[in-house]
């Protein structure tokens, strides 16, 4: 994919007419000099530091459209998960989206699902649609507002977790759910967690320390009892408030190394039992990139951003 040198007036791929606060996030990101996107900064380490000098702007904010009969709802980056989840709730629906205090665009850079993915799904499967800044400045639209007018490269499932080195969000297009009629946490001490997670027919979320299980039921409440009286023949359970508080490092390892884990390495930890998702104390331990991973995220940075100016110093995929 090549990129002109000079600026574009901004376009989207659709030919749809631009919202004017997305073609104003277009002249704020510009065409020159490096420039990252700043959300509530609740994973701001992810990939490494930003280059210095390192100019930093804004998405927009706002929900755009809700519409709770299509399970879709079109939102600006800029706006914090907590927003968009309040207005959700009030036609019974939700997203996949974490509730960790971050902005949409941010956890769309990050890549990181809700804690109860099982449930509810990874997030790169929930983004219909995206609108971001290129590096040449023009806003380009990627995927489409419904499953079944999607067509060409799929640029929302690249664009997600790729913390804005290819592209400086703006606007997405999300998949949403209805939220479940019942849900609740349980807790047991001593009791194998992978061994919970195979016996479970449907978890929304199974946790482990290495110690404790927390495990996340939702549905109908008969079937959750009914859920809740399997799990009571693997060990002795409690009902909690909600999930243990989460170590501020997050890392991503092969689900079947969570086995592995101790808690020496991640200075304690908390992991996502089926996700290999880990939050922990300490920093996640170096991982070498292949040489073919390697030249491959060379080749599509530069197709998107020849000159470097996205998100300098940034690498998706680092640990």
């Amino acid at each position: 994919m090549g990129l002109s040198a000079t600026p574009a007036p901004p376009v989207a791929a659709d030919r749809a007419p631009l919202d004017p606060v997305l073609v104003g996030f277009a002249r704020d990101v510009g065409a020159e000099g490096p420039v990252a996107a700043e959300g509530h900064r609740t994973r701001w380490d992810a990939g490494g530091a930003l280059a210095s000098g390192t100019r930093l702007v804004r998405a927009p904010t706002g929900v755009v459209e809700h519409r709770p009969e299509e399970m879709t709802v079109r939102v600006r980056a800029g706006t914090p998960v907590v927003d968009l989840h309040e207005l959700l709730a009030g036609a019974r629906q939700r997203s996949a989206l974490p509730e960790r205090g971050g902005t949409v665009g941010g956890a769309l850079a990050v890549g990181e699902a809700h804690l109860c993915a099982l449930g509810r799904g990874l997030l790169r499967d929930a983004v219909l649609q995206v609108r971001y800044v290129s590096a040449d400045g023009r806003v380009v639209t990627g995927g489409g507002p419904t499953v079944k007018n999607v067509s060409g490269y799929d640029l929302p499932r690249l664009l997600v977790g790729s913390l804005g080195t290819l592209g400086l969000l703006a606007e997405a297009v999300l998949r949403t759910q209805p939220l479940p009629a019942a849900a609740v946490w349980l807790r047991a001490d001593e009791v194998d967690a992978f061994a919970v997670r195979d016996a479970l027919y449907d978890p929304a979320a199974v946790l482990t320390d290495g110690a404790a299980t927390w495990v996340c039921l939702e549905g109908h409440p008969a079937d959750i009892d009914a859920e809740s009286q399997f799990l009571r023949r693997l060990g002795t359970w409690r009902e909690v408030d909600g999930p243990p508080p989460l170590p501020p490092q997050r890392w991503s390892l092969p689900p079947a190394e969570l086995r592995h884990l101790d808690r020496e390495s991640t200075g304690g930890h908390v992991a996502s039992v089926g996700l290999g998702v880990v939050y922990a104390n300490q920093p996640p331990p170096v991982c070498p990139s292949t040489a073919a991973l390697s030249d491959l995220r060379r080749r599509l940075r530069d197709a998107f951003d020849p000159a470097g100016r996205l998100a300098p110093g940034r690498e998706p995929g680092r640990r």
